[in-house]
């Protein structure tokens, strides 16, 4: 057998559903996948269909994209005006500001490059006249390769390089929602990727203040079964704890090395979440001993900032609303011409729903 099919094995995943509803009985459980790599696989796999029906997987704020707000799409917009050179990852391209997206931008003479990776920013600061500004964007997966940017372009002492950080933390924006009244999580299914880099503790005091069980899952249909069956067994014993069902990829103590160039290059700060608002403690912002990295500090005029009328998407993200429940949902807002951030990124719920759900 090779080794991904070890990880989608029919027989072996009808059994861990069937040992999930034995576990739900006549219960109702609501978990959150907070990683929108688990929305698709999800979708994609047929996963939901097998699941019994007194449980639900509510979508979260795990899609990067999703959750940075217009406020920052603005400033970068502002940047791209000034005469700025941006460079981005691809999925921000078309996610929507106040008033434009990055993709209208570059249609209209702004100098917008997809790289592949932070480093390609300093190859396109080296080959440039002008400024280039990288828009930082991610959770803790991606921080880690930023912050060793940072540090070699002042190893190289490329000051043309600067950065417009909006990483986030994952477990301040579960803690979150979890003193949100309006949210219903039973149990968390935590994301694989961000795990790999800061390992299993820092969702301890999840569990142990809120009594929610967290489980930390990769995404395969296996491994997302097992962590669910996990969930439901935890809620059907009434304990709540932290389990790892991914251990051939996460640690307890995660990646040491990753989270040291993190500590070394950035400071943590409250932050804005789209759909969550301020979030306490929650955000990523360059140290001042990388100021001159630093892109926040460039003087720009940016426009005030509004989100699209009718739009659920924060909703969404909260996990109190499904993306279908969203008076533009497949009418106004489609892939092809998104309204809301959740609609375009191949991560977004909306995005997911639209493709596999209907």
């Amino acid at each position: 057998m090779r080794y991904i099919d070890a990880f989608r094995d029919g027989r072996t995943a009808r059994r861990l559903a069937d040992a999930i509803g034995e576990l739900v009985g006549k219960s109702r459980f609501s978990f959150m996948e907070v990683c929108g790599t688990h929305t698709v696989s999800a979708f994609r796999s047929g996963l939901r269909s097998m699941l019994p029906e007194g449980l639900e997987l509510r979508s979260g704020p795990g899609c990067p994209v999703c959750v940075t707000p217009n406020s920052y799409l603005d400033r970068a917009i502002a940047l791209g005006r000034k005469g700025m050179v941006l460079a981005t990852f691809g999925d921000m391209l078309r996610v929507p500001g106040s008033s434009s997206s990055l993709l209208e931008e570059r249609a209209r003479g702004a100098k917008v490059h997809v790289v592949y990776s932070p480093l390609d920013a300093l190859k396109l600061a080296e080959d440039s006249v002008g400024t280039v500004v990288f828009l930082a964007v991610g959770f803790e997966t991606t921080a880690p390769a930023v912050a060793a940017t940072v540090l070699e372009a002042r190893r190289r002492n490329l000051r043309k390089v600067k950065f417009l950080i909006a990483h986030k933390l994952i477990p301040p924006a579960m803690r979150c929602l979890l003193d949100d009244p309006d949210v219903r999580i039973d149990g968390f299914m935590c994301p694989g990727h961000v795990s790999v880099v800061i390992g299993s503790e820092p969702y301890r005091p999840l569990a142990e203040d809120h009594g929610v069980p967290c489980v930390i899952t990769g995404f395969e249909p296996l491994d997302m079964l097992q962590g669910i069956y996990l969930l439901a067994r935890q809620k059907a014993e009434g304990t709540a704890e932290v389990q790892i069902a991914y251990r051939r990829a996460v640690r307890p103590d995660g990646n040491a090395k990753a989270k040291e160039l993190m500590e070394e290059v950035f400071r943590v700060v409250d932050d804005e979440w789209r759909g969550l608002g301020p979030v306490p403690q929650s955000g990523l912002r360059l140290r001042e001993d990388f100021g001159e990295w630093d892109a926040e500090g460039i003087p720009v005029d940016v426009e005030p900032t509004v989100e699209p009328a009718g739009c659920r998407c924060g909703d969404v993200l909260r996990g109190t609303c499904w993306p279908p429940e969203c008076p533009l949902f497949g009418r106004a807002c489609t892939p092809e011409h998104p309204v809301g951030a959740c609609m375009v990124s191949s991560e977004g719920a909306c995005a997911a729903w639209y493709r596999y759900g209907r």
